[in-house]
């Protein structure tokens, strides 16, 4: 599997699930399963700023210093989930 998660820019390959399920149950090769779950986004109704602040949350949860977790959402605007919106 290649690419990153047109959501949050995780690379599909770091996925543990191997991505997020469509609705029909199959994989997602667009989304990761922390962000798509049975064809739909798990935060929904999240504005972008709202949802970087919620990965930076996350990923700091993790250990990662906060610095290196906002820096690696600052490009979040440019993939697709988010293009659309």
């Amino acid at each position: 599997m290649s690419g990153r998660c047109q959501s949050c820019g995780m690379p599909l390959s770091k996925d543990p699930e191997g991505g997020g399920s469509e609705a029909d149950g199959s994989r997602s090769s667009t989304y990761c399963s922390i962000c798509y779950a049975g064809g739909a986004f798990r935060h929904p109704d999240a504005s972008l700023s709202e949802f970087q602040a919620h990965c930076v949350d996350a990923l700091a949860a993790k250990g990662m210093p906060r610095i290196l977790a906002w820096a690696f959402t600052r490009g979040m605007g440019k993939l697709d989930r988010w293009r659309e919106a």
